[in-house]
């Protein structure tokens, strides 16, 4: 009976917290961005504010969510995350794993959907922090390069989706071509959450019969150097590293398949 009322919390609570998260990005783009596109002139530092307000309000956002008792989570190694300029990839097994990584770096960049540009409730947050969309074809890969050398710190899921539950884990090739053109080392981080839940293809009311539990841990970067020396240019370059990254948070992040 208590286990029936506390999943039946859950639910509700899930619900709760997605309420306020749309709410709040409706609120950001209604009220503050607007007051600082009029208050401030400066691009450069409009955009800085306007990321640190995201990532202020992500971490509202995760902190309502363990107070409602969604969630609980536990960083390791987040002192990494303060260096500028870093090139940040990570494994994707849930909903709201861009959520934590922006609430962990004051100035996060990262590539989102351009369907999110013109969505009513995220269009907002995603003009005003300058988001780079991932519909500028051969040029993103470039600007994601320009992002990390101007020091902002580049947040990028190589799989561009969530893992499937049932199906191996499948990298593309634009976050390692970024690494190997840039060229920029790596910071990997793994997610993982036990039991899984916000997973793809599973509805946000679909709750795991215990309350989530998130490990983030920032691992020590990953040179690209040693795969820029042998032959075969960039592009066997960038195909070595995918490989080497799928190996990589396969091994590191395998913890959320076991849920």
């Amino acid at each position: 009976m208590l286990e029936t009322l506390e999943r039946g919390w859950r639910i509700l609570a899930t619900g709760i917290s997605f309420t306020t998260f749309g709410l709040g990005g409706l609120g950001l783009r209604l009220l503050y961005f607007p007051l600082l596109q009029l208050l401030v002139r400066d691009q450069a530092r409009q955009t800085r504010l306007a990321r640190l307000a995201v990532h202020h309000s992500f971490r509202f956002f995760i902190e309502w969510m363990r107070v409602l008792g969604v969630l609980r989570y536990r960083i390791e190694g987040v002192e990494k995350l303060a260096r500028p300029g870093l090139l940040i990839l990570a494994n994707h097994p849930t909903l709201i794993d861009v959520v934590f990584l922006i609430s962990l770096v004051p100035n996060a960049d990262c590539v989102v959907k351009a369907s999110l540009a013109h969505n009513p409730f995220t269009g907002g947050p995603v003009r005003a922090t300058g988001y780079l969309c991932n519909n500028s074809g051969p040029a993103l890969i470039q600007d994601c390069i320009a992002s990390v050398k101007a020091g902002n710190n580049l947040i990028i899921f190589p799989e561009g989706t969530r893992t499937r539950v049932n199906g191996p884990m499948q990298l593309q090739r634009g976050a390692a071509n970024i690494a190997v053109r840039g060229p920029c080392d790596i910071t990997p981080v793994t997610i993982r959450c036990e039991p899984l839940g916000l997973s793809k293809g599973t509805p946000w009311w679909r709750v795991p019969p215990k309350r989530m539990n998130f490990t983030i841990q920032v691992h020590d970067d990953i040179p690209v150097a040693p795969q820029l020396g042998e032959a075969g240019g960039e592009a066997r370059a960038a195909r070595q590293l995918t490989a080497q990254l799928h190996d990589y948070f396969s091994r590191e992040g395998q913890g959320h398949a076991a849920a």
